[in-house]
C-alpha cells in the first residue's frame, strides 16, 4: 500500500488526466475498496459492478478531493461504500413477490450441521458479541453486516448520530476485549 502522501499525489494526477497515475491508484486501493464493497453486498457480481462505478467516479471527481478534509483512502472508500450502500437501499426496495426467497424464514439458530462447520473464530465473536446488551448486539450487526449508515442507525434506534457512534465504538471495543485483541 502506498503512503497517504503518495495517494494524494497520484489523486492529483487523476485530476490532470493522468492514465498512468489512475491505474496505479487503482491497483494500490482496489483491494481495500473491493472488501468494504463486498462485505456491505455480499455477491461478488454486484460488487465489481460497484467497483467500476466507484473507480469512474473517482476519476471524473478527483479534482474535487481535498486532503485537509480527509485521507485519500476514507474519500475513495466513502464513495464506494456510498454507492454499496444505495444498492442496497435500492434493492430493500424490491416487493417480496419479485424477491420468493424472502418469504422462507431462518431459524433463529443454524442447523446443527451449519454449526460444526462454523470456524473456531467465528464461534468466539459470536459469543462476544452475545455478551453485548440487544440493542448494542442489532446495533453491531446492522452496522458491521448489514452495511447501515450511522444515520440510518440513528433513525432505527431513535438517538443521535454521535451517540450511536459512541455505542458503536464501545461495542467494539468490548468485542476486541472479549476476543483478547
Amino acid at each position: 500500500m502506498l503512503t497517504p502522501a503518495e495517494l494524494v499525489g497520484l489523486i492529483e494526477a487523476v485530476a490532470k488526466g493522468d492514465q498512468a497515475a489512475f491505474e496505479r491508484l487503482y491497483v494500490a486501493t482496489r483491494a481495500k475498496l473491493y472488501g468494504v464493497v463486498l462485505r456491505i453486498l455480499r455477491r461478488q457480481d454486484i460488487a465489481e459492478e460497484v467497483i467500476q462505478e466507484t473507480y469512474v467516479k473517482i476519476w471524473n471527481s478527483a479534482g474535487q478531493f481535498n486532503p485537509a478534509l480527509s485521507s485519500p483512502i476514507t474519500w475513495m472508500a466513502s464513495i464506494a461504500r456510498n454507492r454499496a450502500i444505495d444498492i442496497v437501499r435500492k434493492k430493500s426496495e424490491v416487493s417480496i413477490e419479485e424477491e420468493p426467497q424472502a418469504m422462507e424464514v431462518a431459524a433463529d439458530s443454524p442447523d446443527p450441521l451449519a454449526r460444526r462447520e462454523m470456524t473456531e473464530e467465528l464461534k468466539r465473536l459470536l459469543e462476544c458479541i452475545g455478551r453485548l446488551e440487544p440493542d448494542r448486539q442489532r446495533l453491531v450487526l446492522l452496522a458491521y453486516y448489514n452495511g447501515w449508515s450511522r444515520e440510518q442507525l440513528a433513525e432505527k434506534f431513535a438517538a443521535p448520530v454521535n451517540t450511536v457512534k459512541t455505542w458503536l465504538r464501545r461495542s467494539m471495543l468490548d468485542i476486541r476485549e472479549c476476543l483478547g485483541l
